[in-house]
């Protein structure tokens, strides 16, 4: 029986669509002996040369010119090339054989590499690209998407255009009234906000919705310590003053979380790294992490938050201005969403003009204005005097792609700090806000002046 390698090696000299659909996955070091990758490598260079399939005389003339080969090698290589047949294969078995193949291959040769690492013998590498490795290797497939052919794929087109997208949706009615129903896949959110002002409680309060929603939630702080982002958000969760946390005994908190996993098939994961200590490479190895020993792939991650994230292409201490390093940084975390296919949240501060303002703008956000050129939602977190009196925040849109950013440009949202929990306010409310634009068709409703926050909670039997 025919070796797969010299099934896969005669097949790319006769069959134009297998070798066009699976040439660009293979690589010659899946081969095992040398007389077959030295064959590859002569088919690989003609086909990406002249885009097309060699013959076997072409194949010869090749080989002929190599100088690196010893006599025996020569031989084999000449009598291997000899003996391909034109004998044909079925195309879908022959597709996923391969493709299996590349997979064992890739992974034993991955574990191999593991193996040098761990024993020190790898100078280039530590123990920490470990998962990224393997995780690499058991993600071989044979994935021909190269693009959107405009007239080709209009049908397809056509349905992405009526098909529902999955979004992960907001608990707060304006948030989904501005975004068409939430935050879509590979997408960088950013809250702007001064210091104080509710940065993080705004993603510790949407981490605890999308939980409770049955979403995987992935958190990781640069900030605070992991314990105090599970002090905040269990404060809300727990429908409990963050003060009186640490008060409750033992069985009542037992109680309150035992009632709560009933109530969510999410999980929640809170990750530590030092202030400026991490960046989007750290996090992907996370990722991979996460998914190899917890098997948990987050559906929404949020990032406390972007500023005191390291780059991954620019050295700490670098000679580079913090325009540069902060718009690298949002790039880094936009490109992190997308390959994760998740909606990332973070959030950056404001200037020390802005921190005072109560009409924050764009202009306001400090170090680099690259950032809101990178991220598809910004918008400001502002608290006044008067707005913390009344347990209110304004929300002022900067920059959405999702939707027209002068819909709603502002709005008010209620906030409990002391639940670290916010929740949609009475329609009066929204009533004196200037530049926000009402659908009369689609009224603000409320019951009885409670949110559907609250109503959520008053659900769980605490």
């Amino acid at each position: 029986m025919e070796k797969i390698e010299l099934t896969v090696l005669r097949n790319f000299l006769i069959n134009d669509q297998y070798s066009r659909k699976v040439l660009p996955f293979v690589k010659d070091e899946y081969f095992e002996l040398r007389t077959e990758k030295i064959i590859f490598q002569e088919i690989y260079k003609f086909i990406t040369q002249y885009n097309k399939m060699p013959t076997k005389e072409i194949l010869d003339i090749e080989v002929d010119n190599r100088d690196d080969l010893s006599g025996d090698e020569f031989s084999e290589v000449k009598t291997i090339i000899t003996n391909f047949s034109d004998e044909p294969v079925n195309e879908e078995w022959l597709e996923k054989t391969t493709e299996k193949w590349c997979r064992d291959r890739a992974i034993y040769i991955a574990l191999m590499e593991s193996v040098l690492i761990a024993d020190n013998k790898d100078k280039n590498k530590n123990r920490d690209s470990i998962p990224s490795i393997l995780s690499d290797a058991l993600a071989v497939s044979f994935d021909n998407h190269v693009g959107h052919d405009y007239i080709e794929d209009y049908e397809e087109r056509f349905i992405s255009y009526h098909e529902k997208k999955t979004k992960i949706p907001f608990d707060l009615d304006f948030f989904n009234k501005i975004t068409k129903g939430g935050l879509p896949n590979k997408t960088l959110n950013i809250a702007l906000a001064g210091t104080g002002v509710g940065k993080s409680l705004f993603m510790c309060h949407m981490a605890s919705a999308n939980l409770l929603d049955g979403y995987n939630v992935l958190y990781i702080t640069l900030e605070m310590a992991e314990e105090k982002i599970a002090e905040r958000i269990d404060a809300n969760l727990l429908n409990t003053n963050i003060k009186e946390i640490v008060e409750l005994p033992k069985q009542i908190f037992d109680t309150k979380v035992n009632n709560l996993v009933k109530k969510t098939k999410g999980k929640l994961i809170i990750k530590e790294y030092p202030t400026a200590g991490a960046h989007s490479g750290h996090f992907k190895s996370l990722l991979n992490e996460l998914a190899l020993k917890k098997s948990f792939r987050p559906d929404i991650i949020f990032i406390d938050y972007l500023n005191i994230c390291a780059s991954s292409r620019y050295k700490a201490g670098s000679n580079v201005n913090s325009y540069s390093y902060i718009k690298a940084i949002a790039e880094e975390l936009r490109g992190l969403a997308v390959e994760a296919n998740v909606p990332i949240v973070s959030a950056t501060q404001t200037t020390r003009s802005g921190y005072s303002s109560s009409d924050v703008d764009l202009t306001d956000t400090s170090e680099s204005f690259g950032l809101p050129a990178t991220a598809d939602l910004m918008f400001a977190l502002i608290s006044t005097e008067e707005l913390e009196g009344l347990n209110q925040i304004m929300v002022k849109q900067l920059k959405n792609r999702y939707n027209d950013p002068t819909i709603y440009k502002r709005f008010i949202v209620g906030i409990d700090r002391g639940k670290m929990r916010l929740y949609d306010c009475e329609q009066s409310a929204q009533e004196d806000i200037v530049d926000t634009t009402y659908n009369a068709q689609e009224p603000y409703k409320l019951d009885n002046d409670e949110s559907k926050y609250s109503k959520k909670f008053s659900s769980l039997k605490f």
